[in-house]
């Protein structure tokens, strides 16, 4: 919102002398946001001077009309000046650029000879001084002295400030706000603007007929005025600070409702009384109901929407925007006003609905001030009289449904004990009076309690929470000390946290880069991962009110939105990717239904059972790790042509995973969705299933636009044990005893499985065990392979003798021999 400091100190008694700098620090202390300082004294530079027009000489002989004029400046002698314009005559007073200023845009003014005459100066438009948007011509003066400064007459001696209203702020949306909250910080006085209007008597007869039908409006009242000109053109302080403050001045009756709603804070609509027919009704919409805006756009209505009604149907869409078939236009005698208080929760959904977010829609949402509506009104009725003419109709229409503000309990030393902060009763009772609130004191059972009461235009203050926020912002956030609080002894990282950071370090030592993604998909994305009807990863828990209503589910899986990320990063061109992310699922408690919802209350602790109840609803969430990989594995370059990404990629992530996590991980043949079939490895610990690894299914890539043999893995981390303190290894400085064993097995036999046979065969003297070769050959039989494993053997005690070596070999294919029936290669 962008508000004059002129327009600011009619209202806070700004002190003489205040300085930009010093303004901006008052707004900032009061928790408002200072996105920007327009000074508009530094617009122009130079001589800008009231001119008086002495005489005009029409040049004839060139093809536009120009016009060579002599103007007076305050000099002994009028300047000659060239200009094209010609809505001004002889007398008038004008603003003269002289040699020497800059306009907006970087122009220079200087002396030159132009048309065959002498030009020394210019007269200026409004745009050309940009103070305004209009360009019709010379921008004519109704009153100056002719020599002064131009500056302060056209409204160039200001300062504006941009601000960004948090929504707690709801009320400085408006001049009367911010004047409230400055007057406050720099201890000076505050006039209510609305003090300028007396509220009138409703009268038993009505402005126009008028039904209120629904809950949503709390608050609807009228005023009429008749015989006005509502397209006359709106005085020049009233034009000039709308331009200010971002508006184009569009005619008397629309100028008055955005002035007042800038100033108070509180939306206005006209209507053209004449283009109503039937009584005016404000309720609920028909679904299917239709409502061409101001915006030129026809818009479907909800049920959920509340209109303004004639017998014509939908007038104006309540507290967004208003509709074509009753706006004010150039015929417009008679008006209607109409200020209103809506339901916020009902105009926020509105606006988001249609997606159409408007001056009125804003500040209905955040609660405009209920109990000025009327004062509103008549205040705009009393300035379309003054400079539209017309007569005030005696009928005032104001059906009210306001409830009673509810007083807040407050101990008297909440403050205190929240802020960190010696309030004492006074100064609590005197920061609450400042935020506008009724204070009463009561001493209740358990301590001095205060009863508060907040103001109307602060429905933003419900409980003492509230309270406790506007005491320590009104008292000063500079009066707040700044300490480091003392670290809470503790025992560092779980073994959970710590295998965590291990689990991640070490992908990313591995090439990875960890992303973190939001945990909710689309309910799509179970049919494009190609999940089974049955498969329990389709039971998703939805989100009630979710951010993005076309991902309302919780991810079973984390590759659910971790493909996401990666589809972001091919859109952008990356095609070689490595990514991980580690992170929680949500699956449905055991029992769970959505008929078990409760709704917890929030103004008063929940008991004992509800909270238990609530607590066996809560979803149980595993903690997973899932990783994506696509493109190339080692990119083609001097040293070879590359290596695209395979599934044997993302089965050695997983043991990445395995070994930082400190367990062993085996792996079988698997068949699992969303992975190829046939590519597809089962990951076990301690024989338990953990996760899965291996190439997508070619169905799954292109259903999610992946390229093609695209790998991907997922663990469950929370089923994978954290293992107890391994005690230090033992190093032994002997030599190792290198033995090449290689062994035939059936072709389905998986190599992992032989090479854990040998392993726990040939026992503790073997160090190291890795297969080198897989040898297929006629000579072998049909269905059988030839693995080829190096075993290193070392004693902590003594060198091993190459018999030792032998038998050690030995027992260990005896091993594998027992279990699949593997026999020594000759």
């Amino acid at each position: 919102m962008r508000i004059p400091v002129s327009w600011l100190s009619e209202y806070a008694a700004l002190p003489e002398g205040l300085s930009t700098a010093e303004l901006d620090a008052a707004l900032v202390d009061a928790g408002l946001e200072v996105e920007a300082v327009d000074d508009l004294r530094e617009r122009v530079t130079g001589p800008l001077v009231v001119g008086r027009v002495a005489s005009i000489e029409e040049l004839t002989e060139f093809k536009k009309p120009i016009r060579h004029c002599q103007v007076e400046v305050g000099e002994d002698e009028p300047r000659s000046i060239i200009c094209g314009a010609r809505n001004f005559a002889e007398g008038d007073l004008v603003v003269v650029a002289l040699p020497g200023a800059v306009l907006p845009g970087d122009f220079a003014i200087a002396s030159r000879k132009t048309y065959g005459r002498l030009s020394d100066g210019m007269i200026c438009s409004a745009r050309e001084l940009g103070v305004s948007e209009d360009h019709e011509g010379i921008m004519v003066l109704p009153e100056g002295t002719v020599g002064e400064d131009a500056r302060p007459v056209v409204g160039l001696d200001d300062v504006v400030f941009e601000l960004a209203i948090t929504p707690d702020m709801g009320y400085c949306f408006s001049v009367r706000g911010v004047a409230r909250e400055v007057a406050h910080r720099l201890g000076v006085a505050f006039t209510d603007p609305v003090a300028k209007a007396a509220e009138p008597k409703p009268t038993a007869a009505s402005p126009y007929p008028l039904r209120v039908e629904t809950d949503g409006c709390t608050r609807f009242t009228l005023r009429a005025v008749r015989g006005v000109d509502a397209n006359a053109e709106s005085p020049a302080w009233m034009a000039g600070r709308l331009t200010q403050a971002g508006m184009r001045p569009l005619g008397l009756a629309v100028d008055v409702t955005n002035y007042l709603m800038l100033e108070l804070g509180h939306p206005l609509h006209a209507f053209d009384l004449d283009r109503l027919s039937g009584d005016l009704v404000v309720r609920r919409a028909n679904a299917g109901e239709k409502l061409t805006t101001l915006d030129d756009v026809e818009r479907a209505l909800d049920a959920e929407d509340m209109v303004i009604c004639d017998d014509s149907g939908p007038l104006s869409l309540a507290g967004v925007m208003g509709g074509e078939s009753s706006e004010v236009s150039s015929e417009t005698r008679n008006v209607l006003i109409e200020a209103a208080h809506w339901d916020p929760v009902s105009i926020a959904r509105t606006s988001r609905r249609h997606k159409l977010t408007s001056e009125a829609s804003k500040r209905y949402e955040r609660g405009a001030d209920a109990a000025i509506s009327l004062l509103a009104a008549q205040r705009a009725a009393d300035l379309l009289v003054e400079y539209g003419g017309g007569t005030l109709a005696e009928e005032v229409a104001d059906v009210d449904h306001r409830a009673p503000v509810e007083a807040i309990e407050l101990p008297v030393g909440l403050p205190a004990r929240t802020i960190g902060v010696d309030y004492d009763r006074a100064t609590v009772v005197a920061m609450l009076e400042a935020a506008g609130c009724t204070v009463e004191n009561s001493t209740a059972e358990g301590g001095d309690v205060l009863h508060v009461t907040p103001a109307t235009w602060r429905p933003d203050l419900t409980d003492p929470a509230d309270l406790v926020e506007e005491v320590a912002r009104l008292h000063g956030y500079a009066h707040i000390p700044s300490s480091i609080p003392r670290a809470i002894a503790g025992t560092g990282l779980t073994p959970h946290q710590r295998r965590r950071r291990r689990v991640a370090r070490a992908l990313a030592d591995n090439g990875f880069i960890e992303t973190y993604t939001f945990p909710f998909v689309s309910r799509e994305r179970a049919d494009e991962l190609g999940l089974d009807e049955k498969d329990p990863q389709r039971d998703a828990i939805a989100v009630l009110n979710p951010l993005d209503d076309t991902a309302p589910l919780l991810r079973t899986t984390v590759l659910a939105s971790l493909v996401g990320a990666v589809k972001t990063n091919l859109a952008r061109g990356t095609r070689d990717l490595a990514v991980f992310e580690e992170g929680l699922v949500f699956e449905p408690a055991e029992g769970w239904s959505e008929r078990d919802l409760v709704d917890l209350p929030v103004s008063r602790r929940p008991g004992d059972e509800a909270i238990t109840a609530a607590i066996r609803r809560l979803p149980v969430q595993p903690r997973h790790l899932a990783a994506i990989l696509c493109g190339t594995a080692v990119p083609a370059g001097v040293e070879g042509s590359g290596r695209q990404v395979d599934w044997a990629d993302a089965v050695e992530a997983a043991e990445i995973v395995a070994e930082a996590a400190g367990v062993t991980l085996a792996t079988a043949q698997g068949e699992a969705a969303p992975w190829h079939p046939g590519r597809c490895a089962e990951l076990r610990v301690d024989g338990e299933v953990v996760g899965h690894a291996g190439e997508l299914h070619p169905e799954v890539c292109e259903s999610l636009g992946l390229p093609r043999r695209t790998a991907a893995m997922e663990l469950d981390l929370t089923a994978i044990p954290v293992p107890d303190l391994a005690p230090a290894p033992v190093i032994s400085h002997y030599p190792a005893t290198l033995i090449d064993v290689a062994v035939v097995v059936a072709e389905a036999v998986p190599a992992g499985e032989v090479g854990a046979a040998l392993r726990e065969g040939a026992g503790e003297l073997l160090d190291g065990l890795r297969l080198f070769d897989v040898y297929r050959d006629a000579k072998l039989g049909e269905g059988r392979k030839s693995l080829a494993f190096k075993m290193e053997l070392r004693a902590v005690d003594r060198t091993l003798t190459n018999e030792e070596g032998v038998a050690i070999r030995d027992a260990a294919v005896a091993a594998a021999a027992e279990r699949f029936g593997a026999t020594i290669r000759e």
